[in-house]
């Protein structure tokens, strides 16, 4: 009996530690406006929540990317899924983004990026404009995840 138990036991462990479903549900209200970019009016975490803080255009030599918009916001989509990555997970995680732009002329050209980068996911998100940002970055984004 005692080893049916032990058997049965392992094998919940086993099914619960590589059985993973999404960690993230974004959703649209269906009588709220429509969101206007990439991104949900809001995201359900199933999961460890996962705080990164703000990301900036920073290559791994901690030199600054310059350049225009679309390139530094490359660069914090790489940081982002090396930091994500680290702790096991992927865009796919992320439940929510704050967008802070030195200027908001840049917005589009962020989004492009951004869109492209997310693909078909799309977690909750603000963008704002700010007075200025470490090392005149053009733009810093924050991420909150939810992690398996």
């Amino acid at each position: 009996m005692k080893a049916i138990q032990i058997i049965i036991l392992s094998l919940v462990l086993v099914s619960c530690s590589t059985v993973r479903s999404p960690m993230v549900r974004t959703f649209i209200a269906p009588n709220a406006s429509a969101p206007i970019g990439p991104y949900s009016h809001g995201a359900e975490c199933q999961g460890r929540l996962f705080f990164m803080s703000g990301v900036i255009a920073l290559r791994t030599d901690g030199s600054m990317v310059e350049g225009t918009i679309q390139d530094q916001t490359k660069q914090i989509f790489n940081n982002i899924r090396n930091v994500l990555a680290s702790q096991g997970g992927t865009l796919d995680n992320v439940a929510k983004t704050t967008v802070f732009l030195q200027s908001m002329n840049d917005f589009a050209g962020m989004n492009e990026i951004y869109a492209a980068e997310m693909g078909d996911h799309r977690p909750a998100r603000s963008a704002v404009e700010v007075s200025r940002l470490p090392k005149n970055a053009l733009v810093e984004i924050e991420v909150i995840a939810c992690l398996p």
